[in-house]
């Protein structure tokens, strides 16, 4: 049996692109065969909808808010996890690993100034940081950045992302050794395509996520035209489109 997790999702509790409220994803995402989402709602330091003018232990309360009511929606059948999309100066990370204490204990991670110390502080706790997307060309990014130096992973297939750009994310990855996610970037319901991890055994906790994924399992997976009910999800190393591209970015790439 397999078990399909989608590893970043936002809830319009604490994104400002999101549309949807973190319960209202539960039905849904079971619906498209999912086993379980880990939300992963945009830091302070990225499109965050968190009010600015509010005390830190307010603001990680109100952040939290989308998880806690995915979680509290789900029961016992349906895994919600815990994560954090993290923004440099566009290059964004899913953080993993870490809690809603841990961003109560560290109320300076506003500071993006320095990539390698919000590094130090996720692997302090056991966390891992995976690069998002690192490949993304939207109109609001004006360069690339590739910081494979704080990166401990990447995710090679991003639902959101144009196929040529998950392809480069995927060669970048595997010239590397980087080990690899996929996920749907999901911010409202009837995103045409999707995407995933996939493991051969439930996952029941972040720390199970993290530990499986540093121990080399999980698959990227991709499912194109969810409408059609006779697609289902793929692996995305048997796809040369998502894999393969000889098209250089647009975007100045900088390497950190």
């Amino acid at each position: 049996m397999k078990y399909v997790y989608e590893t970043h999702l936002h809830t319009v509790e604490a994104s400002a692109c999101a549309r949807t409220k973190g319960e209202d994803y539960i039905d849904y995402m079971k619906g498209l065969g999912y086993s379980g989402i880990i939300v992963t709602d945009h830091f302070f330091t990225g499109n965050s909808s968190v009010p600015k003018d509010l005390s830190w232990e307010e603001r990680v309360n109100i952040y939290c808010s989308g998880y806690e009511h995915a979680l509290e929606k789900a029961g016992t059948d349906f895994t919600v996890l815990f994560g954090i999309e993290y923004n440099f100066y566009g290059d964004e990370f899913l953080i993993y690993g870490v809690d809603k204490k841990w961003l109560l204990d560290n109320p300076d991670l506003e500071d993006r100034s320095d990539r390698y110390r919000i590094y130090d502080k996720v692997h302090e706790v056991g966390g891992i940081m995976i690069q998002a997307h690192p490949y993304r060309e939207r109109g609001y990014l004006s360069e690339i950045n590739i910081t494979p130096g704080v990166s401990d992973g990447v995710e090679v297939y991003n639902a959101a992302n144009p196929d040529e750009q998950n392809a480069r994310a995927y060669m970048y990855a595997k010239s590397r050794g980087f080990k690899m996610t996929g996920g749907s970037d999901i911010h409202y319901f009837g995103q045409p395509d999707m995407g995933g991890t996939v493991f051969d055994h439930p996952i029941s906790s972040i720390g199970e996520f993290v530990s499986a994924f540093q121990n080399g399992e999980g698959v990227p997976v991709y499912k194109k035209n969810i409408t059609n009910p006779d697609m289902d999800f793929a692996a995305v190393d048997g796809n040369n489109i998502l894999t393969e591209t000889d098209k250089s970015p647009n975007l100045e790439v900088f390497w950190h």
